[in-house]
């Protein structure tokens, strides 16, 4: 049944049905990992046409994400995890989402089983909407081109939305982590229409921070994650609100070399942080990481990082 907890208002997980007041939808359909401005761009055409047909639009999404069942190994890190997803689709203006479990049932699925037994029999769509890379069914055999024409013979329309373009690159899941792990934070965020968010504990650490006069809240991000080492310019969310500060992301080697650690200082913040779940958003890379020949110059160096970093967050 769809959950009554929801960030909106319809959320259907797996063969549950749909409510009443969302009989022959339009969907959107995607991994949408991102909510990038490129899927955005699919819900505003899955609502023109739910408009048009006088029904609701919703995202039809997968979870886990296609390539983790496949080689967990190897798969791209999540710019968003799915409740932060989930949320972001809530807050597009959709009615609400479907999430389909990818498991090795659905992975067996040919494209066409895929339209006749999911979209036609259990949904019964009157229209769906992909973005121009979307690929479906088994070997991903099934294109936006494919759905076009199974739309013709099941009786829903289709639209299939061109690729956006940002800076020259089509904005994709891909181009987005692609600009992450480059240290290009402004380009990512202009692509995702927001600045990339982390989220993660806060955890104890060796306070080397503290010890040089620049206490930090240290968070653990995941060994899949692929981030430039390196600093930024942040803004981080706490119990107590949003401030502004510094982020070195990194195993830092004037120190240890260790695994590594997203090391944030907030600016004039005082209070315990420890266990508390933060929310840092990566504004600016300012430079990457580097090890110093000793303590003076690494202090001298985090005092002109927090300079810039204070200049650059700045309201204007």
């Amino acid at each position: 049944m769809p959950s009554s907890s929801s960030p909106f208002p319809v959320l259907v997980h797996g063969s549950a049905p749909l409510p009443a007041s969302c009989a022959r939808p339009v969907l959107a359909i995607g991994n949408f990992d991102g909510v990038h401005r490129g899927h955005r761009a699919v819900f505003a055409a899955a609502q023109r046409m739910a408009q048009e047909k006088g029904v609701k639009a919703l995202a039809l999404t997968f979870e886990p994400h296609p390539r983790s069942f496949f080689n967990p190994a190897s798969a791209p890190f999540r710019l968003t995890p799915e409740a932060e997803k989930l949320a972001l689709i809530g807050q597009s203006g959709l009615a609400g989402s479907i999430v389909l479990p990818f498991d090795t049932a659905l992975a067996s699925l040919g494209a066409e089983d895929f339209v006749r037994t999911i979209l036609v029999e259990r949904y019964q769509i009157s229209g769906a909407v992909v973005g121009f890379d979307f690929h479906f069914g088994k070997g991903r055999s099934g294109s936006p081109a494919f759905l076009k024409e199974a739309g013709a013979r099941y009786g829903f329309d289709v639209t299939i939305v061109e690729a956006l373009l940002d800076e020259g690159d089509p904005i994709s899941s891909t181009t987005i982590r692609r600009a992450l792990a480059e240290g290009q934070v402004g380009h990512a965020a202009h692509m995702l229409g927001r600045p990339f968010r982390v989220s993660a504990p806060v955890q104890h650490g060796q306070k080397l921070g503290r010890d040089l006069g620049f206490p930090t809240a240290n968070l653990a991000l995941g060994p899949d994650i692929s981030l430039a080492f390196g600093i930024y310019a942040v803004r981080v969310h706490t119990p107590q609100g949003w401030h502004d500060g510094v982020a070195s992301y990194g195993r830092r080697p004037t120190f240890d070399n260790g695994a590594a650690l997203l090391e944030v200082h907030i600016f004039d913040f005082t209070g315990d942080l420890y266990g508390e779940t933060l929310q840092v958003d990566l504004i600016s890379w300012l430079r990457p990481e580097l090890k110093f020949d000793g303590v003076e110059a690494l202090v001298e160096q985090i005092r002109e990082d927090a300079r810039r970093a204070r200049e650059i967050l700045e309201p204007r």
